[in-house]
Order: C-alpha cells, then structure tokens, then sequence
C-alpha cells in the first residue's frame, strides 16, 4: 500500500522546474518527457529501486533503462538527487562539451547509466536484454537460503520507442521467454516529433502486448496519482512469469503554459514560463536550480539504504562462499571478468594436413571447446542455427521451464527471426556483467542489426557477431544474400573488430582476440565453403591481424588478401612462380587489430619496393589504404554455384596470376620507387 510522505510534492515539484532549467540553460533538449514522467520517477526510485550510489556497479542492484533517451534530463535529475557521481555543476553543464550530461544518455561515460540511449527502441531491447542475464544468472547460481541475483530491471519508453521495429522484436522473444522481472513503463503522452501520435500511430498499444504475452496494467492519472502507480509497480513485481507494461497516462510539459502540446516535447519552456512553473509549484521564480533541503533529504535516505541493501548482499555473498564454494569462485570471477587460467590452451590448432573445412564449421569447433571452460558464453541465432552452426553440442536452450524446451540456465538462445531486436539485446547481456554474448546470422542479415551493432561499439559493449556465409561464396542465393559491401560498413565503424578468417588457425586467433578483447564488440565473418589450412599460419601470426603468410626476398609483387581469397591468392603466386615472378602473399584478417600494431611491424609486413595488389570477393572499398591496385567486386554478385560465380567474377588462381603480371608490367614500366601506402597511410 502507498504511504504518502510529506515532500513527495516537494520532489516531484523539484524534479519538474530542475528539468525545466537544465534544458532552458543549455537552451536545448526535451523537458516534455521530464516533466511529465516526474512522478513516476519518484514513486520507483524511492519506493522500489534497489540500488547503492555509492557502488553504481553493485551487482545486484536493479537496472534502469531510459528507452526514450531524449528525456534524459529526467535520468541525471535522478542520478543527481540520489547522490551518484553527478553534481550540479554537472546538470548546469547539460548537453555542453566534455560534460557528463550529454545530450543523450552514455554508457561507460556517466555514473550509474546503464546503457546507451536515444536511438528509439534499442533501450528497450537492452532492458530484455538486462531481464534475460538476470534470469540465467539467477537459476544458474542461486539456492535455497542464497537468493543471490533477484534484481528488476525497469524501463522507460515512450511512443517512439513502440513504434520502432527493434522494441516490437524484442518485446515478443521478452514474451515468449515470460521474463516476469521486467517492468516497462510506457509514457503514454500522445506526442511524438511530428507533434500528435494521432498522424500516425492509433494502434491498442495494451491489446498489441497482450498478444504478446505480457501483463497489462494502465495509470490514467500519471500526473497526479500517486497510490495509482505504486500499486501498478507493486502488482507488476509480483508477476512472476510474465514481463509488464504499465500504460501511464502522463500530460507531457505538466505545469508548463505549453502543458500537452508538441511546443514542450523537444524545445527549452521560455523564461516566463519557467518563472511561472516555480510559481506554480511553491518555489521561488527567479532561482535557478533549486532543491528544498527536503528532497535532498528524502532521496538522501533512499541512498542510505541502497547501500545497506548491498552491504547486507555482501555477508549473503560471503556465507554463500562456505557453502558453495565452487559455485562462489565461477560467479565471482565473472563478475570481475577474469577468465580461468590457461583458457587459451583450448583454442584448437591446424597442420596444413588437416581437412579443409568451412570457417562457420571451425567456429563450431572453437565455441565446442571453450564453452565447457567459459560458462560466461551465452550465445544464439537468428533461427539460423543449422547454418551458423552456433549451437555447442549438448547444451541446454536458454527457454523458460515450462515449455519443457529448456529451462533458465541454458545457454543457448533461440532469437528467431529478429536479427535487430538480436543484437539490440546481446547489447543488454553484455552491459549486465558476467556474460559474453554471441550472436549469429548471415553476414549480409548483420545489416539488419545496424543501430544495435553501431551502438555496440559506442557503448564499449563485448558482443560477438558469428556472421556466415560472408561473401559470394554461398553461391546459388545469390545477390540478396551476398554481403558484397558490409565488410566496408563494419570495417568503417570505430572500436568494432571485423575478422575474416582464411583457415583453421585464423579462426582461432579471431576468438583469442575478441575474447581478450573486453571493450570492444567483434564480427566474425565466416564462410560457407571448404578452406584448406595454410602453410606459414599460425594463431601467434593471425593475431595480430595482418601477417606475411608466404614471403620471398626481392620480390616483384605482394598480393595482400583475407578469408576465403587468401588461398586463391596462394594458388596464383604458385602460378606466378613457375613463370618467374615472385610474389609475397600477405593475410589480413583484421584490419583494426592490424592498425593497433606498432609502426615498424606493419611497414615489415607490407613493405615497400614492390606493388601490392589486393583481393577479396566484396568490394574493394578501403583496400586502397594497404595496397596499390585492387582485385574485387564492382557490383553485385550472382546467383549460381559458387566455384561458378567465382569463375564469372574472375577470382581464381590463373586469373589473379594474370592481373598479377600486368600490375608488375604496369609498375615496371612507370618506374620509379614504389613505396608502401602504409607510409603515407601511418
């Protein structure tokens, strides 16, 4: 039942004229949210919210996701009341340069903030995400008397973010998979951008997740009752097998002169109308950023016990040590991200000798022998699973128990259809701790998943992309499934990896990194046809991310490749050398890690004194910062078996060696030095 406290006015009031200062200061951003969303603000985060701002990464605590980003005034108002590292000075420095309020909620970047926000619709797939590792972590490692990891997650969202297909996605798997501590608040204002939600979007948002599977309850009077949303989180805490959503009725710009209208959604109020809001409320109208001393005392308290709440946590952790010691070491280590010792020893290495496989196949094999030494890997597919070949043999489906399909401490994840929605909630495992998201579909689908893979990288999130069938290589699909230019996009984007494996050993070299590799999200980009093992490859060499895989002194030609063409490019400098011309084959199998390498070893590995020629069966985009001449695709490819397609585009031994002969030709002819482009590059 709700107690009302004395200065809960007096903090809803707070929060709404702070929003409305903090925008109109840095004369940009969106008060309407903040404004509106105020009381619900205060009900959850002093009556509910379980967590300790003086330990922002406690792992227990609960999760707060603000989906409709642009509101995030509403987000450090709360931060700062609770006491987490943001002061004042930080909210009058919103949306400034260098500030810890940018103008879009960052993760890694301000205290307390979860994950990145304000592309519509991916906060709320992060929230899924965020419920799902809960969920696992919890069945995996709780027991009776030790109920270790038991948070909520809570989201924000507004219309936007349920009109956008990545929230539909995530919110029918969060569905299926009844994930009964996820509660989303939907700020039901009837505003958007274009100015009423009328223009475009009159669905039955309640009868929508009600198909879906979820608990629906609705707030009519979210301006003003209080008891009302109390009791609608209270009864949404206690469904345990069904996520919730709670329609909240809200007035967007509450007390404002623009109160409801699109004038208050995404403008700073005018100065008359901030005076006036203060006035309004009790407080004085010409200070700015006022806080009674009340509300610094309410929310002081409600700081106080977060942090009993997790010293309390910490002596369960500690008896849940005695008892459970194994169980005590795994958590612990991955919490803290420390992986056991001698991991890498798993990591499986090829002779030349050995078969010739798919590289998808030999991603197989890498994630059969880490996953029993890595429980921390939770991965899944696209309901691509028999074609990325994800699935480690003998694993449990991540499902809930009773749709006997599985049960919560699986660790394979069936994702569907929903390759956006995927990689938007991979994003929400990894930001949750203490798991290492894969996530898996065709290369030329990882498009789909654009907004969640580019925030990956933002945000610093470990999300691992097993990306197959990655170039014309899958052959008789043709062009609508042939990724002839995502490589040049994922290669473009910063602090993500894009590895494309020639062979067994590269492959494992491309786990070793994007395993080690804590703050950064990788994609593996992996083929569908048969690749021999190499001679001259090494994981030691491939991890690199560039290496001389065949070197000759005083050569006329290199010919730098990745993934499936470096064997092609291998069979021409055999070509080549029957006919005299030395040719070194360079393999790049990861651009960026490549580029972190230090000056002197990039400029031993592509050398100057002779061209380089670059393959790859994509586009050639970006080759010209590493080679002189490029050998790739000019357009789209073709449908047909895929030694056939190649043949039609001319990526075969005879025809590279033949290219090949007329870059030396050309290269002879001009004279001259010819100098690496590494060096004008570096």
């Amino acid at each position: 039942m709700f107690t009302p406290e004395p200065t809960d006015a007096a903090c809803i009031a707070t929060i709404r004229t702070l929003a409305a200062d903090v925008v109109g200061k840095a004369n940009s951003g969106h008060p309407g949210a903040p404004m509106g969303m105020a009381p619900v603000a205060h009900v959850l985060f002093t009556r509910f919210f379980n967590a300790n701002s003086a330990d922002s990464k406690w792992f227990n605590r609960d999760r707060f996701v603000l989906s409709n980003g642009h509101g995030c005034a509403l987000q450090y108002i709360m931060l700062h009341l609770l006491g987490y590292k943001l002061s004042m000075d930080d909210l009058k420095a919103f949306r400034q340069l260098d500030s810890l309020t940018p103008g879009h909620p960052e993760a890694n970047h301000t205290d307390g903030v979860e994950v990145t926000t304000g592309p519509l619709g991916q906060g709320f797939a992060n929230g899924v995400g965020l419920a799902m590792a809960q969920t696992h972590l919890g069945a995996t490692y709780n027991r009776q008397n030790f109920d270790l990891i038991n948070n909520y997650t809570y989201v924000f969202t507004g219309d936007g973010c349920l009109m956008e297909g990545v929230a539909s996605e995530a919110a029918s798997l969060a569905g299926h998979l009844q994930l009964g501590n996820l509660i989303v608040i939907y700020d039901d204002n009837h505003i958007s951008i274009d100015g009423a939600t009328a223009v475009a979007f009159t669905e039955n948002v309640e009868q929508r997740f009600l198909a879906y599977g979820w608990q629906v309850l609705h707030v009519d009077d979210g301006d003003n009752d209080l008891a009302a949303i109390y009791d609608a989180i209270a009864t949404a805490r206690e469904e345990k097998s069904k996520p919730t959503i709670i329609r909240l009725r809200t007035t967007i710009g509450y007390g404002s002169k623009q109160q409801g209208t699109h004038g208050v959604h995404g403008s700073p109020l005018k100065a008359d109308d901030i005076q006036a809001l203060k006035s309004k409320f009790g407080f004085p109208p010409d200070q700015s950023f006022y806080v009674p001393k009340e509300t610094y005392e309410m929310y002081g308290a409600v700081a106080l016990r977060g942090a009993q709440l997790e010293a309390a946590w910490s002596t369960l952790l500690a008896q849940y040590a005695k008892v459970y010691p194994k169980e005590h070491a795994e958590l612990t280590r991955r919490i803290v991200g420390k992986f056991p010792e001698g991991w890498e020893q798993r990591l499986p290495v090829y002779k030349p000798t050995d078969p010739a496989q798919a590289s998808r196949k030999l991603s197989e094999i890498v994630l059969t022998a880490l996953a029993p030494v890595l429980p921390e890997l939770m991965g899944g597919s696209a309901d691509l699973t028999g074609s990325n070949l994800t699935k480690v043999k003998g694993s449990v489906d991540f499902q809930p128990p009773s749709t006997n399909l599985g049960d919560y401490t699986g660790t394979y994840i069936r994702y569907g259809v929903r390759e956006h929605g995927m990689g938007a909630i991979a994003n929400g495992l990894s930001a949750y701790g203490a798991i290492i998201p894969y996530v898996g579909t065709f290369l030329n689908f990882v498009s789909y998943a654009a907004g969640a893979v580019r925030l990956s990288a933002l945000s610093k999130h470990q999300v691992i992309w097993v990306a197959t069938h990655d170039s014309i290589g899958l052959g008789e699909d043709g062009p609508t499934h042939q990724p002839i230019e995502t490589a040049a996009h994922l290669r473009a984007i910063p602090n993500l990896d894009f590895w494309r494996p020639a062979d067994g050993n590269e492959t494992s070299a491309s786990y070793l990194i994007v395993l080690r590799s804590k703050e950064t999200p990788s994609v593996i980009s992996l083929s569908c046809q048969n690749l021999p093992n190499l001679e001259g490859s090494t994981i030691e060499c491939a991890a690199r991310g560039g290496y001389v895989l065949y070197d000759v002194e005083g050569e006329d030609l290199t010919i730098v490749s990745s993934g499936s063409e470096v064997s092609i490019a291998l069979e021409a400098a055999s070509k080549l050398k029957a006919e005299g011309v030395k040719a070194r084959i360079v393999s790049l199998p990861c651009w960026s890690v490549f580029d972190r390498q230090d000056k002197e070893y990039q400029l031993s590995v592509l050398r100057s004194g002779a061209p380089i020629l670059s393959l790859e069966a994509l586009l050639t985009l970006g080759w010209q910062k590493y080679s002189h001449e490029q050998y790739g695709l000019y357009g789209w490819g073709a449908s047909g078996p895929y030694k056939k397609v190649y043949e039609k585009f001319g990526i075969t031994g005879t025809n590279i060696a033949a290219v090949s002969k007329k870059v030396v030709a050309f290269y002879q002819q001009k004279g001259g030095e010819v100098i690496s482009p590494l060096v004008k590059a570096l």
